[in-house]
Formats: C-alpha cells, structure tokens, sequence
C-alpha cells in the first residue's frame, strides 16, 4: 500500500509544454527591461563590499601537487600553487629575482620552485616576493587583491549559499570577454533578455517580480528551461547581486530548488585600460531530492562536461551583450 501511494505522489521532471506562442510572437519585453531600472540595480549591486577578494578560477583545476596556476587579476599576475598537505598559497606571479612568470615553474613537494634559477618559495614572505590572501570555497578559489580593490579588507570572501557539497554537482565553466565587470553584471541583471536571446534553452520567461530596494534587491522569474523540443523544466528563479562582481541565480521553487548558479566577473586588466579584458567565472551547483539524484551524483564526472557545454553556449551570446555594452560606453553612444 505504501509503495503504491509513493508512486501515486511522483511527478515526472519533466512537462510537455503546450504549443505556445513562437519566438517572433511572443510578449516583446522591451517596454519592462527599463534601462533605469537595470542601471540602479546595477549602482546598487556595485556599492556593496567585496572586501577585495577575486574569483581566481575553479578549485577542481587547482589540485595538481606538482603545477601552479597562473591568472592576472586587475593587471596583476598572480600565481597559486598547493603545499604538500593540499593547502593552497597564492602570491606575486613574478619572480623577484628577474621577473621569471612563476605560473611556468614547478611545485616540489609543496614548494614552488622558480624555473629559471630555482628560487624556492613556501608561500611565506621570501626575497622581496609577497603571497595574497586566499581562500578555497571547494567549488572556486577566491584570491585577495588590497592595492587592485582598494576597499576595506575583510578576512574572507562573501562566498553564496549553496547546497551542502555532499548533496549536489558542481561544475564551474570560464570565459573571457573584452568589456569590464559591470558589463557582465548588467547582463544578468537583465532577466528579460532570456527567452528572445536564448531561445534554445529558456521559453515561457516572465519577470514576476522586480528589486524594491536594498532591502529587497531581487528579480523574481518564472521560465521554462527547455530540454529538447517540446518537453520543458518549469522553474522559479531569483537573481540578486550579493557583491559588485557576482550575480546569483537561486532556484526558489520547481525541479532542483536551491541550485544555484553564481555568476562571477574577475577584471584581468587594470582599471582604465583602453582594451579591458574580464574573465566569467560561472559556477553551476545542482541539486535535487528526487531519490535518483543519487546516480546524478555518482556520474558527476560525466556530467561536469555536459554542464560546462550548456554554460559556454549561452556565455557565446551573453558575452556578445557584454561586449556591444561596453563598446558603446566607451564611445559615448550607450542608450540612456
């Protein structure tokens, strides 16, 4: 009896949309996407502290013991490595010595090591060469950079709520664009564009309720994901923007509340460049109830790739919005 009761209360993940409207007749949402109303969200999102920390890259990708890992960060080069007990360091990513790019040496036995004359540094202080503050979340590693945010420091990132890591997939996908982090901040904070920029993976897209404030600063979605042809995921979705270069998009209801995906623009150049250059550091953490999610788990491996494809083909168009945003405000001519 039980059992029969347990299948009478499933409900497929999936549902077959009823033929709708198509892309070109579908509500235009033009008239909502009010740019004053982006462009405060935005003020907002950028007047809140970051305490100076970076999204560096993905922890998965930082866990070799014998490489390092370069990135520029606001025009700095900055190198990260792990020590032998898996602890990770992070510091000036040029050899004080002659300016060797230390991202190219080797790590042995937790020591870096430079390769032109083999400077040894242990992530302590050591011949003019400085370590940065660092901190590893488990799915993103978070570097702290005073002189690039010029902020009031803080001991820590501001690191989103997710799902508890024993109860999700986490994939993390990367990609760099020439536009500066506001430009991909703007972005998602324009839910609007969803449904007529991508069409192949979101329908039936509607704003149900938009930021009051500081003390509300949430965009509130209702949209379809959609898997192949007429079957779709039916969702509900917050964004907001805990710091000046992330937005989160939480599930709040439907197929895998409380997934979320955290958007994360890191600056590569300094400010001011002419040809700035900005990396999205997005991080997708899924998560679900359903009994079978278990298997999702075990195929985590699998998956990853899968969930990086699916980021990087909507990051192909959203980065075109990016880029045409900052190219017209770097010239005078963005709308507004």
């Amino acid at each position: 009896m039980s059992g029969r009761g347990n299948r009478a209360r499933w409900t497929p993940p999936l549902r077959r949309r009823s033929r709708g409207p198509d892309w070109a007749t579908q509500t235009p949402t033009w008239r909502r996407a009010r740019p004053a109303l982006i462009a405060d969200a935005l003020k907002r999102a950028s007047a809140r502290p970051s305490g100076n920390w970076f999204v560096a890259g993905a922890s998965r990708t930082m866990r070799a013991p014998d490489r390092p890992y370069g990135r520029t960060v606001g025009g700095v080069e900055v190198v990260l490595w792990r020590s032998a007990d898996g602890g990770l360091h992070a510091g000036a990513g040029m050899c004080p010595h002659l300016g060797a790019p230390l991202r190219d040496s080797r790590v042995v036995c937790g020591t870096l090591v430079c390769h032109w004359h083999g400077l040894a540094l242990d992530g302590a202080p050591f011949a003019g060469w400085q370590p940065f503050p660092v901190h590893d979340d488990g799915v993103l590693v978070w570097v702290r950079l005073d002189e690039v945010g010029s902020e009031e420091p803080t001991e820590r990132p501001v690191v989103p709520e997710r799902p508890a890591p024993d109860s999700g997939v986490d994939a993390v996908f990367t990609a760099v664009g020439r536009c500066e982090p506001q430009d991909v901040v703007a972005n998602r904070l324009d839910p609007w564009h969803g449904s007529w920029f991508h069409p192949y993976s979101f329908v039936d897209l509607s704003v149900v309720r938009e930021p009051l404030g500081d003390e509300d600063d949430a965009f509130v979605v209702d949209v379809s994901f959609r898997v192949a042809g007429r079957l779709v995921v039916p969702v509900r979705a917050e964004f907001t923007a805990p710091g000046p270069r992330t937005v989160l998009m939480r599930i709040t209801d439907g197929e895998g509340a409380t997934s979320v995906v955290e958007t994360h623009a890191t600056p590569l150049t300094g400010a001011g460049d002419e040809r700035p250059r900005t990396a999205v550091v997005e991080a997708v953490v899924a998560a679900s109830d359903r009994r079978g999610f278990a298997l999702a788990r075990a195929a985590a491996p699998v998956l990853r790739p899968l969930m990086r494809r699916t980021a990087g083909r909507l990051w192909r168009d959203d980065l075109a919005y990016a880029e045409r945003r900052w190219a017209l405000r770097s010239t005078g001519r963005f709308p507004g």
